[in-house]
């Protein structure tokens, strides 16, 4: 009777334990989506939109294009006696944060889209929408009040003084104080400019030349190169003038005359065509800066970087050249002593850089790349790069289920911090490769963080976009070890953007100067090159227990930091060349490179009849007068993670100073005081040189 009590109180206290338990899971599960609807209802507030149709997107640009119009004919009917912060500053300010997520709804499809007729609609978008947007930056009107309110000099912090000092810059860059006739001159200028630039970049794109060998002159080439090639009915093999035959020929090649003669054909490429391209478009810039009231074009392209002006970028690619000149020669001279051995006495060349590099690091470096790709598939990557910036930064990633993208391979993530659980950002992934899409790996902000007038912190959401092979027979997607660096440089810029907490739009994230904006993604690379975070993002893809080895991750750096000096003085020739042009009148550039190549690359002459500067699309778009911004933010990255990070990787006090100094002003402040405020002195160039200067050969 009493082990029958006994088993029935048993049973009974069992019972209510498991409607305990079901009661709390219920409970735990009512909360969880809770949570879920609000992350849904939290996303859905913001103002970013996916999908739209190509008529949606005309519909949204006519839109944004009318509201911007009203807001800037508003402001611009303020009378100057009666401008204040509240009429004319905060409207702008207020439209750029309304009007940011919405033009890129309707500008990142054309990247990523898998409907044509949508891609074609987004591209038009843009034009209408960078037509609408320079226009409006050339409204003298506008620009009348805004700076009638500028002069005064009442400024409610700092943050929105240099807000008002961008808005007046960036009117008076576009014109607004020249008389009409000197307007129509620069306007005549830029379409002049642009036509230049556009066919110095055809010229190149269009230049299908070749060169015709016996297969005994690419001796050492591997077989599947070989097989690859084409042949002429004489069993001849072409080498086309493309960077996908001419990079493997230069790095594989046994014979040195061949290699000469692909380098050479290389490097004169469109070279008298597009020489005189250059020297009009050159010409043709110093117009427009001087009408603009600056002296060259290149202090015209800098004022609005880090570095303000091209005496100061002058000087800081002369101190690094001068920095790595030892070093760059001890690497010469190895390379030197080892074509002596194979080759005789014949005269060092550029044509022979790439292959005894290669040699040397076959010989010192124990190292398949294809084995370590093998080690590197894209979850685990991406499982261990969320580990390591939660770990640095205090941030966790959280995957969002069931939420509105344009395709079934994109994933969404929120961030949040992790102390405090505050929701940050959000984050899509869109990695896999497909037919239509943008084929470069890069990161959109889609929506600005900033304060609202309403005191509310409005979201930042960014999109990452890369071009990796999809999933094929449930075999998982490796990466090459260039791809996870990429990956992880990328991924920093998403970081960036999500930390942001800038008041004002125009200065979220990554809304700062070209020359600082690369320098966290510099910093951030170095995890990839560090045993204890490398192994954290990597694992075998048959045994994900196993991760690279420690003689891996060595043996990596090493190939990272080997020749550095050398390929770091051909990076500084180039940018000589391009900030000389812009700072000078009438250069003649096959003199300058005559005269430069050689002292820049300790003695080794300019391949005869070759102009680099011909075949250097960075200086005919997107980079002109401003190629030197990649070095500058290596070596202030290079400060960074030597005084921060190189004794303690993990050391999570620096990496959240980093989230707090770095990463959250965004443009919200200068980026010298930026740095200065977080290293707690200005900025150096030496950890840079010798972190390139340890790595002995």
């Amino acid at each position: 009777m009493a082990k029958g009590k006994r088993e029935r109180r048993i049973l009974a206290f069992t019972g209510a334990a498991a409607l305990v338990a079901v009661g709390l899971n219920l409970l735990i599960s009512a909360i969880n989506a809770q949570k879920a609807k609000k992350k849904k209802r939290d996303l859905l507030g913001s103002s970013v939109r996916v999908n739209l149709s190509a008529s949606e997107i005309q519909r949204l640009t006519d839109q944004i294009i009318s509201k911007s119009k009203e807001i800037h004919d508003l402001v611009a009917s303020v009378p100057l006696e009666k401008v204040t912060y509240a009429n004319v500053i905060a409207p702008l300010a207020e439209l750029e944060a309304y009007q940011f997520p919405l033009v890129q709804s309707c500008l990142f499809p054309r990247m990523v889209s898998t409907s044509n007729d949508v891609r074609k609609a987004s591209i038009e978008a843009e034009k209408r929408l960078d037509l609408h947007f320079l226009m409006c930056r050339k409204r003298e009107d506008v620009y009348r009040v805004v700076k009638a309110f500028a002069d005064r000099g009442e400024w409610l912090s700092s943050e929105a003084k240099r807000y008002i000092q961008c808005l007046v810059r960036e009117f008076e860059r576009n014109g607004v104080n020249l008389t009409m006739s000197k307007i129509e001159e620069m306007e005549k200028l830029k379409s002049q400019i642009d036509e230049l630039s556009l066919r110095y970049v055809q010229n190149l794109n269009s230049d299908n030349s070749f060169i015709l060998f016996g297969e005994p002159e690419l001796a050492g080439m591997p077989p599947q190169f070989i097989k690859s090639l084409e042949k002429t009915e004489s069993a001849k093999l072409k080498i086309f003038l493309k960077s996908y035959h001419v990079t493997p020929i230069l790095e594989h090649c046994m014979i040195g005359s061949t290699r000469k003669l692909v380098a050479v054909a290389y490097g004169q490429r469109c070279g008298k065509e597009n020489l005189d391209v250059l020297e009009n478009l050159v010409q043709l810039r110093h117009k427009f800066a001087r009408l603009l009231g600056y002296s060259n074009y290149a202090d015209f392209a800098v004022e609005t970087k880090m570095a303000r002006t091209s005496l100061k970028v002058f000087e800081f690619l002369e101190h690094v050249s001068i920095k790595v000149s030892n070093l760059a020669t001890r690497e010469l001279n190895v390379l030197r002593d080892l074509k002596r051995e194979e080759e005789g006495d014949s005269p060092f060349g550029m044509e022979d850089l790439l292959y005894y590099m290669r040699r040397v690091e076959e010989e010192q470096l124990d190292l398949d790349l294809g084995e370590v790709k093998q080690y590197f598939p894209v979850n685990l990557v991406l499982t261990g790069i969320f580990k390591i910036f939660q770990d640095l930064f205090g941030l966790r990633f959280e995957e969002i289920k069931d939420v509105d993208v344009w395709h079934e391979t994109v994933c969404l993530y929120s961030v949040l911090d992790y102390s405090s659980n505050e929701l940050l950002g959000y984050v899509y992934l869109d990695i896999f490769s497909r037919e239509g899409k943008f084929a470069h790996t890069c990161v959109l902000p889609l929506q600005n963080g900033c304060l609202s007038s309403n005191g509310t912190h409005q979201i930042p959401i960014a999109l990452l976009i890369s071009q990796y092979p999809t999933q094929i027979d449930g075999k998982p997607v490796l990466l090459r070890f260039s791809e996870v660096v990429s990956l992880c440089h990328e991924f920093s810029h998403v970081v960036h953007h999500i930390c942001s907490r800038a008041t004002f739009s125009r200065f979220s994230g990554l809304g700062v100067e070209g020359d600082f904006v690369e320098i966290p993604g510099h910093v951030l690379e170095n995890w990839c090159y560090e045993s204890i975070s490398l192994k954290m993002m990597s694992g075998f893809h048959q045994d994900i227990t196993r991760s690279v080895t420690s003689q891996m991750c060595k043996s990596l750096k090493r190939r990272r930091d080997m020749f550095s000096g050398l390929k770091l003085k051909q990076e500084i020739l180039l940018c000589l060349v391009d900030q000389v042009i812009h700072s000078s009148e009438n250069v003649d550039i096959v003199e300058l490179l005559k005269h430069l190549h050689p002292k820049v690359m300790l003695g080794i002459p300019l391949l005869e009849g070759t102009n680099p500067a011909s075949c250097f699309p960075r200086i005919a778009i997107g980079y002109e007068a401003v190629c030197y911004t990649y070095i500058w933010s290596e070596v202030f990255a290079a400060d960074i993670f030597a005084s921060k990070f190189q004794d303690n990787l993990m050391n999570q006090y620096a990496g959240l100073q980093f989230r707090n100094k770095v990463l959250a002003p965004g443009g919200a402040k200068d980026p010298l005081e930026i740095l200065s405020d977080y290293l707690g002195r200005e900025p150096s160039i030496q950890p840079f040189v010798e972190c390139k200067s340890k790595n002995n050969l």
